[in-house]
């Protein structure tokens, strides 16, 4: 049974006003603490990015270098792409800090991540048909999902997810399932749609395998292996933490109809039963751009990240009040509650289906939350 059927209509409308009152109160603070951070951090990953470069083309050096290099494009995407395109920074007025200029060091578009992550995915987390994160068109990740043999892959893709992810996130807006599987979507329609992103996974792969193997010389074989490691290493890294966050077993998903009539209090908590933490110290949440707190993430996207471990006691304070799970626990544990969803659900679910079909409140507008 869900736990939105434990909430009465008052208890929804408390608990939006009680986020409510987190958000406005850590948005009057934002200033110079913000801005120092977020600028001090990419000045560190701009140079471990040149530092690692340059040690990659010495071979006593090269371990380092790859290791240096590593960093800087898990911070690149993490801390600081991921963030700062959803417009945390916007409010500096600092257009390298902008959601709108901003570019990362990824495979995959802004303009399309943004779309699939901003407002598909903030919007309707974890509603099935709605949110395309739920299994990337790839995996069952829910009982709710009809099985079909394909499914039987599930283990095999997710590796194949994390191996490759900065390239499987920039084809996501494709919808390539679409063409493939259920035949909704023209196979002109797709090549129309691949046209940018092509072009963005190009020069990235000119980057990485051709422009610095070239520059580097005689040094190009380290360089190339170098660089296939450190994508590597960020794409099954930021995989990881974004399955933590998103599909440990007691993480749920919802039926479109959660999304009649949804009120803020509704959207608030949809937010935080979907979603879980892991603990760890200041590295693990800086490195994981603090989507080690998930819960507190989807609750505020627009909230610089490096605030949510400063109101994480409020938000748990919260759940206590109104009997709300806070799902959190170590990487490792979530990573092994996430493995064991992944493997149940590429086998055929007995009872399998939609469980809860029942509207929500109707008494107010529904929230919708854009990039």
């Amino acid at each position: 049974m869900s736990n939105f059927s434990k909430l009465s209509t008052e208890q929804f409308a408390a608990i939006g006003a009680e986020f409510d009152l987190i958000r406005n109160r850590v948005r009057a603070d934002l200033g110079e603490r913000d801005a120092n951070y977020i600028r001090g951090l990419v000045r560190r990953q701009r140079r471990l990015e040149v530092g690692g470069r340059v040690m990659m083309m010495i071979p006593p050096t090269w371990p380092l270098g790859v290791a240096a290099l590593s960093v800087s494009k898990i911070l690149d995407n993490m801390e600081i792409g991921h963030n700062v395109m959803h417009g945390q920074y916007d409010w500096m007025g600092d257009p390298a800090l902008n959601s709108k200029n901003f570019d990362w060091d990824s495979a995959d578009t802004a303009k399309n991540w943004k779309q699939t992550h901003n407002v598909e995915h903030h919007t309707y987390t974890n509603v099935l048909n709605r949110d395309h994160d739920v299994g990337y068109g790839l995996l069952r990740m829910s009982t709710r999902q009809k099985w079909e043999p394909r499914f039987l892959a599930n283990v095999p893709l997710t590796v194949l997810l994390h191996t490759f992810f900065q390239h499987f996130v920039a084809v996501q807006n494709l919808k390539i399932e679409e063409v493939l599987i259920y035949k909704t979507k023209t196979t002109a329609q797709l090549k129309e749609d691949f046209k940018p992103v092509w072009k963005k996974m190009r020069k990235q792969l000119a980057k990485d395998y051709v422009l610095y193997p070239v520059l580097a010389g005689p040094m190009a074989p380290l360089v190339f292996v170098g660089n296939v490691a450190a994508n590597l290493a960020r794409n099954v890294w930021a995989c990881a933490v974004i399955f933590n966050g998103h599909f440990p077993e007691d993480v749920e998903q919802f039926p479109e109809s959660v999304l009649q009539n949804e009120t803020r209090g509704h959207w608030y908590v949809r937010q935080l039963l979907g979603s879980a933490n892991f603990s760890g110290g200041r590295l693990m949440h800086v490195m994981s751009g603090n989507l080690s707190f998930q819960i507190e993430h989807h609750l505020f996207p627009d909230l610089p990240a490096h605030r949510y471990a400063e109101i994480a006691p409020e938000v748990r304070a919260i759940c206590e009040k109104y009997g709300l799970p806070y799902n959190t626990g170590s990487f490792l544990g979530q990573a092994l509650s996430t493995w064991k969803r992944i493997f149940k659900l590429s086998l055929p679910t007995r009872g399998a289906g939609p469980v809860r079909e029942e509207p929500v409140s109707a008494e107010l507008e529904p929230l919708r939350m854009a990039a």
